[in-house]
């Protein structure tokens, strides 16, 4: 029996927010392009399609076509090698950047031949505006992301979404710039060094979660202070924004929608995370000191912290999302049910309870 929902395609499906999003979209018939399966859900139609090669790109077409896909969420893009198993330099920018470009040609050259996909929507980070920011930063904010590779490519990829947008039709791009996920379900460097194990991976790993005792961080002397701010954003909240964006009907014309997205509530310190973390801080002589012990660790496969990210682990950033509360409106939270402490406070939770939650 043909499936008459409308169609969602979603690349990088089997990651973290993917699996998040999935529960919510169940009015959809959904297309995964991915390389690994969807845990827990043998039902979703994935084709393996690698964004790093530029024959994915006419793949991509003939997927579109074929499926009547009426919109696309793009979650590929690799943030952490080490857990991806994608090493190779020049393939993750032809994952995170070139790929991105090639799912909108892709749309691009569907819709020009008589397809319908009207929306496309990509998660950014607030990691473009730099690792430091003087002042609560907006959505006109100059861009100015270093050194962080990652934070690097998001900067890429967020012009290559600008520069494109306007090429692909009708379609509708919701450009979505956000802080570090937080929930017991997400693993990333920054949220596991405030968890206090720095996401050491192995052996090391296992006892390093094992502990219950506080665990130490150490950060530079000097450039870091205690009272500088970060925020958060629930995986969950992200996943119901973008479903809630799935469901906005789109306007007649195109347009490009660049929104901050970060947990409702104020920023919280560093010396506040810290204190959610029951972990002890202990200052090292200086950046340099700190640079060439993270060096040393990553080196030997007992961090996955790479040395660049220091920055962003001893920055302050803030970011308003005025130009969401208009958007959502009254159901702002609905859509944001979490503040950036809750967010936090969530990602020490068990692991079991956040995935029964699934969906709420």
């Amino acid at each position: 029996m043909n499936d008459s929902r409308p169609t969602i395609l979603i690349t990088g499906i089997s990651g973290n927010l993917g699996v998040r999003l999935l529960p919510r979209l169940s009015e959809y018939r959904i297309i995964g392009v991915d390389l690994s399966l969807v845990p827990g859900r043998p039902d979703i139609e994935l084709y393996p399609l690698d964004l790093g090669r530029e024959s994915s790109c006419v793949k991509l077409v003939q997927v579109l076509r074929e499926t009547n896909a009426e919109a696309v969420v793009h979650l590929a893009f690799v943030t952490e090698p080490l857990r991806t198993a994608v090493i190779d330099r020049e393939h993750i920018w032809q994952i995170n950047v070139a790929g991105t470009a090639r799912v909108m040609e892709a749309i691009s050259e569907v819709n020009r031949n008589g397809g319908n996909v009207r929306k496309f929507i990509y998660p950014s980070s607030v990691a473009v505006y730099g690792a430091e920011t003087n002042q609560t930063t907006n959505e006109d904010t100059p861009l100015s992301a270093r050194p962080l590779k990652q934070a690097n490519h998001k900067t890429e990829t967020d012009g290559v979404v600008r520069m494109r947008a306007g090429s692909m039709g009708k379609c509708n791009t919701y450009l979505l710039r956000s802080p570090t996920y937080a929930g017991a379900t997400v693993e990333s460097y920054l949220l596991n060094a405030i968890r206090g194990h720095a996401l050491a991976i192995g052996n090391m790993e296992k006892k390093t979660r094992s502990r219950q005792k506080p665990l130490l961080s150490y950060l530079p002397a000097g450039e870091w202070s205690p009272q500088k701010l970060v925020q958060f954003l629930h995986v969950d909240d992200m996943a119901r924004l973008i479903t809630w964006l799935l469901r906005r009907t789109a306007p007649d014309e195109s347009e490009l929608l660049t929104l901050n997205v970060a947990g409702s509530g104020s920023p919280l310190s560093i010396s506040q995370c810290a204190e959610i973390a029951q972990m002890r801080i202990r200052q090292l002589p200086s950046k340099w000191v700190c640079t060439k012990i993270t060096t040393m660790l990553c080196n030997r496969g007992v961090l996955s912290v790479p040395p660049d990210a220091l920055s962003y682990l001893t920055g302050s950033q803030t970011t308003s999302t005025q130009k969401l509360r208009e958007l959502l409106g009254s159901d702002y939270e609905k859509v944001i049910q979490y503040s950036t402490e809750a967010a936090l406070r969530d990602s020490f939770a068990k692991t079991e309870a956040a995935e029964a939650a699934c969906g709420n």
